[in-house]
């Protein structure tokens, strides 16, 4: 069975990354959606929230599992017997950062590998803060993101 781990902060989840997910299911035979968290990091969801929001989100695809961990990424896949890191690209600026992430998780394990899934054309400008953002100033937001999400933002 061909295991991926889809981490993010996923603050609150979006139709892109539920874009990237569904694409992710049709290559792997479980993804496992990772929602990290940090108690450093101001969230404005806090992680079971998030949780929740996904499993709502994902409550039809019997492929796709949802849990969250503050450990390391590659540890949790490591114990998930993943063998695959699921991460999404919108941009050039978005490559840097992921290219050093893939290094440095190549670094702790080698046996665990990174793959890239471009963002569709009409989904580069989503992101968790943007919306947040936008909502915030009175934009409806409700077609990018899940309704799960939209019920909660209310």
């Amino acid at each position: 069975m061909k295991i991926a781990i889809y981490p993010g902060s996923f603050d609150p989840i979006t139709n892109g990354h539920l874009d990237i997910l569904n694409r992710a299911c049709k290559v792997f035979d479980k993804v496992i959606v990772l929602v990290a968290h940090n108690n450093n990091k101001k969230s404005n969801f806090s992680a079971e929230e998030r949780v929740e929001m996904i499993k709502e989100a994902t409550q039809d695809n019997p492929q796709v599992e949802v849990y969250s961990d503050s450990g390391l990424t590659v540890e949790f896949a490591k114990k998930h017997h993943a063998t695959h890191l699921i991460r999404g690209l919108r941009a050039v600026s978005d490559f840097e950062y992921e290219f050093q992430l893939a290094s440095a998780n190549e670094y702790i394990d080698p046996s665990i590998d990174m793959v890239f899934f471009m963002s569709r054309g009409d989904k580069t400008f989503i992101s968790s803060s943007a919306i947040l953002e936008m909502h915030k100033s009175g934009v409806d937001v409700s077609s990018l993101v899940p309704i799960s999400v939209t019920k909660r933002l209310k």
